[in-house]
């Protein structure tokens, strides 16, 4: 398995089976296998038919682990999808040194990105998806909000510029990237001219991450949100960045529609996704092709948008 962060944490198939064997004795019987999709947070290995065991990839990421554990159950009764049920919460030792955990196994497939997917699942999915981002604004924000809920995603979008700038330059220095990285440039120069682009409109929960390999379908319709390590509280705007990378124009209208987003606030959440898109090439190309092959969707779907325009 490539090893996607210089300070990663040794984990294998024997490692994983001793903490299962050790914490988890009524499952020392079950069959462990790595899955060749584990994502960048953490290494997933499918324990048994029922249940996926995720171990962070990086010291001090049990926290996002914890998290979950704390608030995503809370949350997900409003939801209408599945979310992950955590099963079991392992404790560090001297075998690995962070939280680790054991959730159900969720069926589905993840969504075809716009290049792929046919208008009427785009449509379905959106809708579906914006009644999920619904669902998580109108829930009610604790009074004192742990420092783990604050994160850059939820800030303004101005807070992101110089790692934005930085991530642009970084691209230029891949050769195979074919995208025109002066257009995409002008479009967040454009971005941070706009007076949206350094407020926060509003205090509220987001998933962060809301692209297509943190969901997952079935029967053409939205079943389960994953991926909850970076869930936070603060300005909601980053959740309309996967309408680049999962809906065709008219499907990102009718996303746009349900949400009742105002101009400038949708150009934070196009500049947002844009941004997340170039920080993941100038960090993952080599690393991860499928990521970066859907990010890739994402800017030049957004290229496209801009040069409408």
């Amino acid at each position: 398995m490539t090893r996607l962060h210089n300070n990663e944490l040794e984990i294998d198939l024997e490692r994983v089976r001793k903490l299962v064997d050790s914490q988890l004795s009524e499952h020392v019987s079950l069959p462990l296998r790595e899955l060749s999709s584990s994502g960048s947070t953490n290494r997933l290995f499918r324990l048994g038919d029922d249940l996926l065991v995720r171990l962070p990839r990086q010291p001090g990421n049990g926290e996002a682990i914890r998290k979950e554990e704390l608030w995503v159950q809370q949350l997900s009764g409003t939801l209408d999808v599945d979310t992950p049920d955590i099963v079991y919460v392992g404790q560090p030792d001297h075998d690995f040194p962070e939280p680790w955990s054991v959730v159900r196994w969720i069926d589905g497939k993840h969504p075809s990105t716009a290049n792929a997917a046919s208008q009427d699942d785009q449509i379905n999915l959106a809708k579906d998806l914006a009644r999920v981002v619904s669902a998580l604004r109108i829930q009610t924000v604790p009074s004192n909000v742990d420092a783990s809920l604050r994160w850059y995603r939820g800030a303004a979008l101005s807070e992101f510029n110089e790692a934005t700038v930085r991530a642009i330059a970084a691209c230029r220095e891949i050769p195979d990237l074919d995208l025109d990285l002066t257009c995409v440039l002008e479009v967040w120069r454009e971005a941070m001219s706009l007076s949206r682009a350094s407020q926060v409109s509003l205090d509220t929960w987001y998933h962060a991450d809301l692209v297509a390999e943190n969901l997952l379908v079935r029967d053409g319709r939205l079943a389960a949100v994953l991926d909850w390590g970076v869930l936070g509280v603060g300005d909601p705007t980053v959740d309309l960045h996967g309408a680049w990378e999962l809906f065709g124009p008219q499907a990102r209208e009718v996303f746009r529609d349900e949400l009742d987003v105002d101009d400038e606030t949708w150009l934070c959440g196009r500049a947002w996704a844009l941004g997340i898109a170039v920080g993941c090439f100038s960090y993952y190309w080599g690393k991860m092709p499928g990521r970066c092959a859907d990010r890739r969707v994402m800017a030049r779907a957004i290229l496209d948008d801009f040069n409408k325009t």
